[in-house]
């Protein structure tokens, strides 16, 4: 049985992980995104590049540097 991608809901529209046959065949990089939006009875897509390493180091890096504040609000909820 194929793979099941499950979408997941953000604020502007559906997140899927594209398998890397679909990558493949759309010619990105594998680790890319699908965004779906629908709108008035219609669909577009839009295809996100991978997060780089660059851009993980620095939320690690943020993370770390405001790990006290995270932690206040986690405590407080929401």
């Amino acid at each position: 049985m194929p793979e099941v991608l499950t979408p997941q809901k953000s604020d502007h529209g559906w997140i899927i992980a594209m398998t890397p046959e679909m990558a493949r065949e759309a010619g990105v990089a594998e680790g890319s995104f699908l965004v779906l939006y629908l709108r008035e009875g219609q669909v577009s897509a839009e295809i996100l590049p991978p997060v780089t390493e660059e851009t993980k180091q620095g939320v690690r890096e943020s993370i770390d540097k405001f790990k006290d504040a995270f932690a206040e609000m986690k405590r407080l909820g929401d």
